[in-house]
């Protein structure tokens, strides 16, 4: 449970700690009390109940005593708080943007993806929008939630402190695909992010690349499908949502705006592939170039054409 990921997440967790240890301590206090007190002054052992009309030092202290425990609790929390609003000035700005149902980022070079990719022990803060309704950005392992408020700004940070692959969610329900909203922080060297980043390579930076299989698998696909995001933008049904629907795609020719002329294509492994990894370049004729740069590998991207195909 404990054990985050972040500089964060010490900071929320031992919050945690310490309320969770007060009110443990007050819940077994209190209980013995009650059992004491039941069992002391039974009706069975005769005395005579009488009225008490006040006990001044009594009441001071079972008042001034929570009191003082609530009141370190909030200053405990604040303390806290104030860190996570605190933003290092030296942290590299991302703009995250949540619709129904998939998260993407773009980054202050212009580079977008639909995860998020960060340097390990470089802070990062993250500016949130919402293009539709509310939604929650939540990353369990860096202990950081915020909302998601449309026509609101609001912001986190964090600064990660382990190499690897962390889940993130969406916390509100936000409407029938609310389960898909998913994604992952890959937090990877600081020296990989850079030569990525300021790099001339389209390709993600990855820990280790999955390994090859015999051939694609379009169940998989369907599963990248759901899981990436995809499905808040193609349909599979032949219903027209922000992008084409993907049945009936494979070999069909394609209308598309490519360096702003008009031209025909079939839509075979190539083109799709292509679509996936440059989605600007080709784009749709009829909709808009908003689909964020493809961050799969290569297993994905045929898994997905897999699952294409069979979209008939």
């Amino acid at each position: 449970m404990f054990g985050g990921a972040s500089t964060v997440s010490g900071k929320v967790d031992a919050v945690f700690l310490y309320i969770s240890a007060l009110t443990i301590a007050f819940l077994v206090f209190i209980t013995f009390l009650m059992i004491y007190f039941v069992v002391r002054y039974r009706r069975s052992r005769g005395e005579k109940a009488h009225d008490i009309h006040g006990h001044t030092l009594l009441e001071v202290t079972w008042t001034g005593i929570p009191l003082v425990l609530f009141l370190s609790m909030f200053y405990y929390g604040w303390t806290n708080y104030r860190y996570l609003r605190e933003v290092p000035r030296d942290a590299m700005v991302i703009k995250v943007t949540a619709r129904q149902w998939a998260w993407s980022f773009t980054y202050p070079s212009g580079r977008q993806t639909s995860e998020l990719y960060v340097a390990l022990g470089r802070p990062v803060r993250l500016d949130l929008k919402s293009l539709d309704i509310l939604h929650g950005f939540y990353v369990p392992a860096f202990r950081i939630k915020a909302d998601v408020v449309p026509g609101k700004d609001n912001y986190t940070w964090f600064q990660a402190t382990q190499t690897g692959d962390f889940d993130i969610e969406c916390t509100v329900m936000c409407g029938v695909n609310h389960s898909y909203m998913l994604s992952k922080v890959r937090v990877i060297p600081d020296a990989d992010f850079s030569a990525w980043y300021f790099g001339d390579s389209a390709e993600p930076p990855v820990l280790a690349q999955a390994p090859a299989v015999a051939a694609p698998e379009p169940a998989r696909g369907e599963r990248l499908f759901k899981l990436k995001g995809c499905v808040a933008c193609h349909s599979t049904d032949g219903g027209k949502l922000v992008g084409p629907t993907w049945k009936g795609l494979f070999g069909s020719q394609v209308a598309v705006l490519a360096e702003g002329k008009e031209t025909t294509v079939t839509a075979d492994d190539e083109y799709i592939t292509r679509s996936i990894r440059h989605p600007p370049k080709e784009v749709v004729k009829g909709f808009a170039p908003q689909m964020p740069q493809a961050d799969l590998k290569e297993r994905d991207i045929a898994d997905l054409v897999a699952f294409i195909k069979g979209l008939r």
